[in-house]
């Protein structure tokens, strides 16, 4: 039994669960802070910089791409990657798009890419010098594959910190990543002037990054609290989008042109439903028309207002009810060092600049080694060339490569033929190193021009001024300082481009909506349908701010404002209740319906199928709860009527054995809701309430039953707890 291990059932779970959770975010969903790019972007590119899809070529399949990919660095799954290559390529998603798409890789209004066999793509010459320039100069490091068939780069050598100006999106186990995006011109600046003030104080570096620029235009109207959130990398942004006015079909217009990032995509369908709302909850009669022609060029939805409409009002209303103005929240999440950590706008820039600088250093000393293995070489062959008589004689004289070879490097000269012992000594005396000798050996002819040697000692020279400049950035930190600032000067007189998002604050105005109220006819047919209508006539009456009450054979009570009832003309059919409450017909019947205003000054009758009967005062059910119990009922037992009387009122039951109970209302108990009460009747074992009615006439008053018609004379008065009576209704 010694190859048992006792392990806690927990533990191991437990154990599971954090190596399934640290894999997801450091290995799937949070970028790191060096590339700002996820492990499944970054393979995308690695293999798309592998198969020579830079800019200078054509495009290449999409799903060649994926496979590679797939294939070689990254084994999971097809549509992660392919969903990967889209949104890099989509450039209201990112302020620098790192992939050129030919095809339909999906619109601005949540048009989803076409398969992938479809598209094509290459990578852009922005992601050729930011992420992969100098890739192959030993300026990151490398590791096996996941089968350890092939090798790929830990990180990108960005020159740029990416996860700033491109922003990040990610969900990982018990936290995520939301890293707005910035303007590649100000985080250069930011970078050049913390080169020279690395400890440049916050509020001096957020008045060079004045605050995250969206690819897509829009408004952050919270500017005084980006100082904080630059501080702790947590916060939340309020950002609105922008309208101007318009006329369109001979009507005045508002033209929205720009909405918050989070309506983009299937967001601009939801947003084009907000605004039809406010027509349909009658918010507003100025609203004709809304259309939207939001295209490649960026968002425009156009409000036609109705001749005589009140333009300004209009658009305080959209502001206030609809999601023209939302909330972005930022969580500055990102991976440093194998470890997912939050940062703050100074952290990130500091991180990232040392990285920069560590990548140029290995650059510089990467050049460095092959200028000084190319100055052995040129020293070799210049000084070759200065003796080529006495090399030519060695190499005719030798029976072999490697004899050759030994003599040059060792000044061995046994078995090797010369024409004098000068040219012996002298080849003793030679020594060549092996880099040299394989040099000299490798020369052609062609090489002993004139010309050809002054080329050789101008690339001599050449070589010497390199290795000095290289010597000189690896040694000097002042002039490893102005070699950055040169290049971070060039990347953004080449990228950058002009801020879209504009940086406010804005008070949001806090709209009332000034509606004038109108009374409602309200309708409910024999298959639960409900309809509003302007002509009241002989339907219930509800004020337009009222709510309707409805009471079911369940016991509940349900809430639905009149606002929300639609109004239809003529014969128009109305909606399902079930659209508008949580009613389902197939369990329970609508037995009182009145406007919630009316119920506090009724008194309700409440009668059971198993004869239990009570008065509730109509003030238990003024409640803002849309849906409430209104009784309490016995769990084999279900309301057959909800009446509202008054003590002079007559109250007449028929059970379903044809059997008749007459009482007064005053005569029945008034209780809570949350009692059961008394029997009203007394019913056979096998009998059963069927129909309540209520008079409030002593005689000449016809009762009205399911199936007869009774004068209420006919029956004669009894007590509560009474036995229903049988009589002979000829």
């Amino acid at each position: 039994m010694k190859d048992i291990i006792q392990a806690q059932y927990c533990d191991e779970m437990q154990k599971a669960y954090l190596d399934y959770s640290m894999s997801v975010i450091t290995d799937r969903a949070v970028p790191d802070i060096r590339d700002g790019l996820k492990p499944v972007q970054r393979r995308t590119i690695y293999a798309m910089y592998k198969l020579g899809l830079d800019a200078s070529h054509p495009h290449r399949k999409s799903a060649r791409i994926v496979g590679d990919t797939m294939g070689k660095y990254h084994p999971h799954g097809d549509s992660s990657i392919y969903d990967a290559l889209v949104v890099m390529q989509q450039d209201f998603k990112k302020n620098v798009a790192l992939v050129d798409g030919h095809g339909n890789f999906g619109s601005v209004e949540g048009d989803g890419a076409a398969a992938m066999r479809y598209t094509e793509a290459r990578l852009h010459e922005f992601t050729m010098d930011i992420y992969l320039a100098d890739i192959d100069k030993d300026v990151v490091d490398f590791r096996p594959n996941f089968d350890e068939t092939e090798q790929e780069p830990v990180v990108l050598p960005a020159r740029l910190p990416m996860a700033l100006i491109n922003g990040a999106e990610g969900i990982a186990v018990g936290m995520s990543t939301s890293i707005p995006p910035h303007n590649l011109g100000e985080i250069t600046d930011a970078m050049i002037t913390m080169l020279d003030r690395p400890n440049i104080r916050r509020e001096k570096l957020h008045e060079i990054v004045t605050g995250p620029d969206f690819p897509m235009p829009c408004e952050v109207i919270n500017r005084a609290d980006l100082a904080a959130i630059y501080e702790s990398g947590n916060g939340r942004l309020s950002v609105r989008g922008m309208m101007e006015d318009g006329r369109k079909n001979g009507r005045k217009a508002i033209i929205i042109t720009a909405l918050p990032p989070t309506m983009l995509g299937q967001g601009i369908g939801r947003f084009l439903d907000e605004l039809v709302s406010l027509s349909d909850k009658r918010l507003t009669t100025d609203i004709a028309d809304i259309s939207n022609e939001t295209d490649e060029n960026g968002i425009r939805i156009v409000v036609e207002v109705r001749r005589g409409g009140d333009v300004e009002q209009l658009k305080r209303l959209i502001q206030s009810k609809t999601r023209f103005t939302d909330t972005v929240s930022v969580s500055m999440l990102v991976i440093r060092e194998g470890k997912a950590c939050i940062m703050g706008l100074r952290e990130m820039l500091q991180e990232h600049l040392q990285f920069f600088n560590t990548v140029e250093r290995r650059k510089a000393t990467h050049l460095l080694e092959q200028a000084r293995d190319r100055e052995e070489v040129l020293e070799g062959l210049i000084r070759a060339v200065d003796i080529i008589d006495l090399i030519i004689e060695i190499l005719r004289g030798s029976r072999s490569i490697e004899m050759a070879k030994n003599c040059l490097i060792n000044g061995m000269t046994d078995g090797i033929a010369f024409k004098s012992e000068a040219s012996e000594r002298a080849a003793r005396e030679l020594f060549f190193t092996q880099r040299q000798a394989q040099a000299i050996l490798a020369m052609r002819l062609s090489k002993l021009i004139g010309l050809e040697i002054f080329a050789l000692k101008d690339e001599y020279q050449e070589v010497l001024a390199a290795i000095h400049e290289y010597e000189t950035l690896l040694s000097d930190e002042k002039a490893m300082k102005r070699h950055l600032k040169t290049l971070l000067r060039g990347y953004k007189k080449k990228y950058d481009h002009p801020r879209m998002t504009v940086l406010s604050d804005t008070q949001i105005e806090k709209y009332t909506v000034q509606k004038k109220e109108v009374q409602l006819g309200i309708e409910i047919d024999e298959n639960d349908y409900i309809r509003a209508s302007t002509t009241v006539g002989e339907r219930l009456a509800l004020g337009s701010f009222d709510k309707l009450a409805l009471i079911t054979s369940t016991g509940r009570q349900m809430l639905i404002k009149a606002e929300d009832i639609p109004v239809k003309k003529g014969s128009a059919k109305g909606v399902p209740l079930e659209t508008l409450c949580d009613y389902d017909r197939t369990v329970e019947r609508i037995l009182h319906v009145a406007a919630l205003a009316d119920v506090a000054s009724q008194s309700l009758l409440f009668v059971t199928a198993a004869g239990l009967g009570k008065r509730v005062d109509g003030s238990a059910f003024q409640t803002t709860v849309y849906n409430t119990q209104a009784t309490r009922l016995r769990k084999d037992d279900e309301l057959v009527a909800v009446l509202p009387v008054t003590d002079a009122d007559h109250v007449v039951v028929r059970t379903a054995k044809q059997a008749y109970f007459r009482t007064t209302a005053e005569e029945i108990s008034t209780l809570g809701k949350v009692t059961l009460g008394p029997k009203l009747l007394r019913l056979d074992a096998d009998d059963r309430v069927a129909e309540v009615l209520v008079t409030d006439k002593l005689r000449e008053s016809e009762l009205q039953f399911q199936h007869t018609t009774v004068m209420l004379s006919r029956f004669r008065p009894q007590k509560v707890g009474a036995r229903p009576v049988k009589y002979q209704l000829d």
